[in-house]
């Protein structure tokens, strides 16, 4: 555990790693070109962030989330916090005026905000992984939480997305509460982090709700170390959200309850938790014996329950509940992120093994250690953290992020141990097993095996691609010609809908987003229907081009749901007299049709 000498030194010596591990990081992103900023591989949310910024820098309201260029006339109302546009604008607005060049702003942008949060998950996870176990489990931390977190993809130049500032704020909460005992100001920084994740997006409920449980169930077992710690965590966890809710919210929306955002619903909920757990925690009436810390935190738990069934019953379902049936079997069912571990094992088992296998050896690894006694406080923050992650993973894969990067802390403090091992007894047995143990524990290793497998497998089936070629129209290059031409609504793919609006002026129907479900609509309608269907869709909205990526997994899903339709027909070359092929674009990975009316 932590000694006189985890003080400010140590914490100056663990951001020096983390800085390094950063600029090793930045160096290889260096020499590969940062291609993340030509080539956004597929991440429409990074380029629907930056949309965003780029609309409240050019003088969209703080308080407006319309994506006005996306979706039938006048939007849809994104759920993403200005809490993550606010910082990325800043940085813009700073470079721009420094260079003179708003390119230059949002490419530093670009690679400076996803570094950032590599450094600050990087240097939590240190930390936490020294209050976990201690000196020795410092450097294998480093290691391997450093290979982890760059090659899982979201701290990659060009990430926008919120997901990278959720893991450094979950990190950064978990590492202050095993901070806690010795550090006063500890367990209210974790709450106002655990708070600050909530309100960046729903997907770390699961993640702050076990961190809320963790505290209170620790306050009911040690009372005379955990009551400052409970009443401190829940004063800040109440007072950011409360903070959150004034600054992102406008007033007039204070009575909406949104599932899918940060609203009235979790602002209710996270107020009364927080200040319920610090009221339990302050009463001595409350917290006297064990007994009544259990039952009061009970009737706290069951007000909560109670207040989201009377007021919010409409949250207690699926997230994708109301989503209409078509986008579900059309577009969520194929969304990577969203596949179960059950699904991954029938479709792709070889990324089984990438996202799944460190996690698990980090599971086992706690619960040899709860076996093995004696159990710990630091134990049960991570081990309850670590298993609801898994579990959220085998949901939804793209909960495999936080569990990644949260077995990085029990990995480190096994190679610890047998680092240990080899110094105090040097052999070529206890060397050979101490490699074998930093293999097991880097998930790239991992990674690697799997692709390696994949490859294998799969070399008689697939056919190799052009490496030059943009098949799936995910460069910046291949919309070049279509941001020649003038402002008009793009009839495309969901996938293309995104990089259009970012690398164009245009706007689009569809986008791959569960709140845009008109604009999907009118896209599915278009494409899956007659020619004569799709005239009257784009004529109605006033729709002046075509877009067609052929090569596009999710072009070939819709040609082959319905081979007679508008999209079947035009992969095919059967172009209807109202469309024009922009000969300028025939060889391009995104061909373009101009839509003529007039005969």
């Amino acid at each position: 555990m932590s000694t006189a000498k985890d003080g400010a030194s140590t914490w100056r010596f663990d951001v020096v790693l983390a800085l390094l591990a950063t600029l090793a990081a930045f160096a290889v992103n260096v020499c590969a070109g940062f291609p993340g900023l030509t080539n956004a591989g597929g991440d429409n949310d990074s380029l629907l962030r930056l949309v965003e910024v780029r609309d409240m820098l050019a003088g969209q309201g703080w308080f407006d989330l319309h994506q006005y260029r996306m979706g039938p006339e006048g939007g849809f109302v994104m759920h993403w916090s200005r809490l993550v546009d606010a910082p990325i604008a800043a940085i813009i607005l700073v470079v721009s005026a420094l260079t003179g060049s708003m390119a230059v702003a949002e490419s530093v942008a670009q690679v400076l905000w996803p570094a950032l949060f590599f450094c600050l998950t990087v240097f939590f996870t240190v930390r936490a992984a020294r209050s976990f176990a201690g000196e020795g489990a410092v450097l294998p931390a480093v290691v391997v939480s450093a290979t982890a977190l760059h090659f899982i993809g979201i701290f990659s130049p060009g990430a926008l997305d919120h997901h990278n500032v959720q893991i450094a704020l979950t990190m950064a909460s978990l590492s202050l509460l095993l901070e806690a005992p010795l550090r006063r100001p500890a367990a209210l920084f974790a709450g106002l982090c655990a708070a600050l994740t909530l309100a960046v997006g729903m997907e770390t409920a699961p993640y702050v709700a076990a961190i809320g449980a963790c505290v209170a169930l620790l306050f009911v077992v040690d009372t005379s170390g955990e009551r400052l710690i409970a009443r401190n965590f829940g004063l800040g966890f109440a007072g950011v959200s409360a903070a959150a809710f004034v600054t992102t919210i406008p007033i007039s929306a204070w009575g909406q309850a949104q599932c899918d955002a940060f609203s009235t619903v979790q602002f209710v909920v996270a107020a009364l938790a927080g200040i319920g757990l610090a009221a339990i925690a302050s009463v001595e009436a409350a917290g006297r014996t064990q007994l009544r810390r259990l039952v009061s935190l009970a009737v706290l738990a069951l007000a909560l329950g109670a207040v989201v069934m009377l007021l919010f019953p409409q949250c207690l379902a699926s997230p994708y509940a109301n989503l209409d049936p078509r986008l579900k079997e059309l577009w969520l069912d194929h969304i990577d992120e969203a596949q179960s571990l059950l699904q991954l094992i029938a479709e792709d088992p070889a990324s089984v093994v990438a996202r799944y296998v460190t996690p698990l050896v980090a599971i086992i690894l706690m619960a040899l250690r709860l076996r093995r006694g004696p159990w710990r406080r630091q134990d049960s923050l991570v081990g309850m953290l670590l298993m609801v992650a898994f579990i959220v993973s085998a949901w939804q894969v793209r909960g495999s992020t936080f569990s990644i990067a949260l077995a990085v802390i029990p990995l480190s403090a096994w190679i610890a141990k047998w680092r240990e091992r080899a110094q105090a007894s040097p052999s070529r047995s206890v060397s050979l097993r101490m490699a074998a143990v930093w293999l097991v524990s880097v998930n790239v290793v991992w990674t690697g095996a799997a692709a390696a497998t994949s490859t294998v497998f799969e070399a008689n089936k697939v056919a190799p691609n052009d490496s030059d070629a943009d098949t799936s129209c995910q460069r910046k290059a291949s919309f070049a010609q279509l941001a020649q031409l003038p402002d008009t609504t793009v009839l495309a793919i969901s996938n293309l809908g995104s990089p259009i609006l970012a690398y164009s002026g245009h706007r689009v129907f569809a986008g791959p987003y569960h709140r845009n479900t008109a604009g999907d609509l009118l896209a599915l309608d278009a494409f899956l229907g007659s020619a004569a269907d799709a005239k009257a869709i784009l004529a109605t909205h006033h729709a002046g081009l075509v877009a067609l990526c052929r090569g596009s997994a999710e072009s070939k899903l819709l040609v082959a749901k319905a081979p007679q339709g508008f999209l079947a027909g035009l992969t095919r070359g059967d172009v209807p007299e109202w469309l024009e092929p922009i000969a300028e674009t025939r060889e391009n990975p995104v061909e373009l049709y101009r839509v003529r009316f007039d005969g």
